[in-house]
C-alpha cells in the first residue's frame, strides 16, 4: 500500500502550481535592422598551377618546378611569406572511358593553389599579372573583405537597436500603450562581406599578360539584425487642469463716517 506524507504532498501541488500571470508582464517584442558600407582593406585572391603529364611522378615534379616558379616571384614581388599559404595540394589519375573493359588511366594531374592576402588594394591587379606571367594557369577567385569588421559592426549595433526602439513606439502608440524597459535584446545575426569574384579562370583561354587585369574594388555591406522586448504599461491620460474659480462680485467699499 502507497503512503504518502503531507510533505510530499504539498512539494508536489508546487511543482504542479500553476504560473501567476505576473510572472509574464505584456511586452512588445520586434526585430532592428541596419547595415553600414565601407571600402574592403583586405583582399584574398586564390591562384596556381595545374600541370598533367604520362605518369603520376613527371605530373608532381613539373607542378612543383612551375609552382616554385610562381612562388618565387610573388616573394621578388614583395609578397611575405605568412601572405602566401598553400590552399590545396593533388594529385590526381585521369582516366579515359572504355566501352569495352574498366576504364584506363590515361595520365595524372597535380594541382597547387595558394591564397594570397593583399592589404594594398591598389597592387591586387599587379599580382594578378605577376601570377600569370610567372607560370600559375588557374585563378580561382578573388575576395574582397574587411580585416577588422568590429568597429563598423559596433556602428550597426547601435543603429539597429535604434531601429527596434522605432518599430516598438510605432506599434505602441497604434495599442493605446507606452514602453516600459527592454527585458531582452537578442543578436539575431550579422551578414558579413560576400566575394566579388567567384569562379574559376584559366590563364589559357584568357591571357592576363596581353592588358592589365580590370578590377573593380567596389564596397563591403555589414548587416546586423536585433530582436529586443520592452515591457508596456498603460497609458496614463493627463490629469485634467484645475478648474478655474470664477471671479468674486466686488464689494464696494463700506463707507466712512463723517
Amino acid at each position: 500500500m502507497l503512503r504518502l506524507s503531507l510533505a510530499t504532498i504539498l512539494l508536489s501541488s508546487a511543482l504542479v502550481a500553476p504560473v501567476a500571470a505576473d510572472d509574464f508582464p505584456p511586452m512588445i517584442s520586434v526585430t532592428g535592422e541596419a547595415q553600414v558600407t565601407a571600402a574592403p582593406d583586405l583582399a584574398i585572391i586564390d591562384g596556381g598551377v595545374t600541370t598533367e603529364a604520362r605518369t603520376a611522378r613527371e605530373a608532381s615534379e613539373s607542378n612543383n618546378t612551375a609552382m616554385g616558379k610562381v612562388l618565387l616571384a610573388l616573394k621578388g614581388a614583395g609578397i611575405a611569406e605568412k601572405d602566401a599559404q598553400t590552399q590545396h595540394l593533388s594529385l590526381q589519375p585521369q582516366y579515359a572511358a572504355n566501352p569495352k573493359g574498366p576504364t584506363v588511366i590515361t595520365g595524372y594531374r597535380a594541382s597547387n593553389r595558394v591564397a594570397i592576402k593583399l592589404r594594398d588594394m591598389t597592387l591586387v591587379a599587379q599580382t594578378l599579372d605577376i601570377l600569370v606571367g610567372a607560370g600559375a594557369n588557374e585563378v580561382g577567385g578573388i575576395n574582397f573583405t574587411i580585416a577588422q569588421p568590429s568597429k563598423l559592426l559596433d556602428d550597426a549595433r547601435t543603429e539597429a537597436i535604434a531601429d527596434a526602439r522605432r518599430k516598438a513606439e510605432i506599434y505602441a502608440k497604434a495599442a493605446g500603450v507606452t514602453l516600459g524597459v527592454p527585458v531582452a535584446i537578442t543578436e539575431a545575426g550579422s551578414g558579413g562581406p560576400m566575394p566579388l569574384m567567384r569562379g574559376k579562370m584559366m590563364a589559357q583561354s584568357f591571357d592576363m599578360r596581353a592588358a592589365p587585369a580590370p578590377v573593380s574594388i567596389g564596397e563591403e555591406t555589414l548587416r546586423m539584425s536585433v530582436a529586443v522586448s520592452w515591457t508596456i504599461k498603460p497609458m496614463v491620460a493627463p490629469e485634467p487642469a484645475p478648474p478655474v474659480p470664477p471671479n468674486p462680485i466686488p464689494v464696494p467699499p463700506a463707507p466712512v463716517p463723517q
